[in-house]
């Protein structure tokens, strides 16, 4: 598609976010709006039809709601879907369940009261559409790794394993994790998959302010991990994975007592907050050699130059291959500049980590 536009169909009941949304892509020379659809029944005729390489999908909808509708659709007829969703809890939540169902990525409703807002969620907007429309679908697909033996908690043993993970000692590894467009399925199959007595994890997912913390809580669902949004202060222990809040950084520092996470709003980097690179750059700083960096799916290139800082520090580097990613930006970028130790799958990073001790 490298000399085509990406055509685009826009699926949303408000027809005041359907102007909006066909303006704000119209603009781009890359994109093409080739039709809008106020429900599922209209959408899926129009799919059937225009053939589109990109849908914006709106969560709510009448009669079929967005999340089941996107069900059937990637069953039926695979499209790559960026999901705008509101900010709501339940909003919320519910994109964390498009992206496990197969969408490619999640951005939330602008307040369009505000217009530096607006177009930050205009550039963002055309950067996912864009990336949407050169990521392998396809491959989301596929079943998720399965845990040996299927985990499933209760809030009682979710609480029982908080309290479990909270008297664990410091965590003498450190594992960075870096990713974006694709990166919360890939993230998910590495967490659900690493047992007991795996060394304290940070992670940085490019991703909206909310929909981290409903991320995380989904994911520690299904782990053997304690998995959390990461609060400023929170130590890092055995057997705990930190997500970086949406909309600010995560930094690792470190003293006598071992590893800890800053959290703070300072300015975006490579245009992201939370930003890979500034996790790396900490980590490469306060961990050294006794760290390993993994980058994963996405666009773009945040988290290649901090990679490689954490090579030069000593740190163990991973970049994630071309054939098991959704979008080959990020990793690729690292691999360019020499930053990888290793290039492997997904698979290949979860037998990795079981080995780091």
């Amino acid at each position: 598609m490298a000399n085509e536009k990406v055509k685009v169909l826009i699926i949303d009941d408000s027809a005041v976010m359907r102007k909006f949304l066909s303006d704000v892509l119209s603009k781009s020379h890359q994109i093409e709006v080739i039709g809008t659809a106020l429900d599922a029944a209209f959408a899926a005729k129009k799919i059937n039809t225009l053939n589109p390489d990109v849908i914006t999908l709106d969560i709510e909808m009448p009669g079929v709601d967005g999340l089941t509708f996107l069900q059937k659709l990637m069953i039926a007829n695979p499209v790559p879907a960026i999901m705008v969703s509101s900010l709501t809890s339940r909003g919320t939540a519910e994109a964390i369940k498009a992206l496990e169902i197969g969408a490619i990525d999640v951005i939330a409703k602008p307040q369009l009261d505000s217009l530096a807002k607006a177009d930050d969620f205009s550039r963002e907007l055309v950067e996912k559409v864009l990336a949407a429309g050169g990521s392998k679908v396809q491959l989301k697909r596929r079943p998720p790794a399965k845990l040996e033996t299927e985990v499933k908690y209760s809030a009682d043993v979710i609480l029982s394993k908080a309290e479990r993970v909270n008297k664990n000692k410091p965590s003498d590894k450190v594992i960075a994790i870096g990713a974006s467009t694709g990166g919360t399925e890939v993230i998910d199959q590495i967490l659900v998959n690493l047992p007991t007595g795996t060394p304290g994890i940070i992670i940085t997912q490019h991703m909206p302010e909310k929909f981290t913390e409903a991320f995380a809580n989904r994911v520690n669902s299904k782990s053997r991990l304690l998995v959390k949004e990461a609060k400023n202060g929170d130590r890092l222990l055995t057997d705990m994975a930190l997500v970086a809040p949406g909309g600010k950084h995560m930094l690792l520092k470190s003293d006598r007592s071992g590893y800890w996470v800053e959290i703070n709003d300072g300015q975006p980097v490579n245009r992201h907050k939370p930003s890979v690179d500034v996790m790396f750059r900490s980590v490469s700083q306060y961990a050294g050699d006794s760290a390993v960096g993994i980058i994963c799916t996405g666009m773009g290139n945040d988290g290649a130059a901090g990679l490689l800082e954490m090579k030069e520090a000593g740190a163990y580097t991973i970049a994630q291959d071309e054939d098991s990613c959704v979008v080959f930006g990020m990793p690729k970028e690292a691999i360019k500049l020499g930053a990888a130790d290793r290039i492997t799958n997904i698979e290949g990073i979860i037998e990795y980590i079981k080995r780091v001790k």
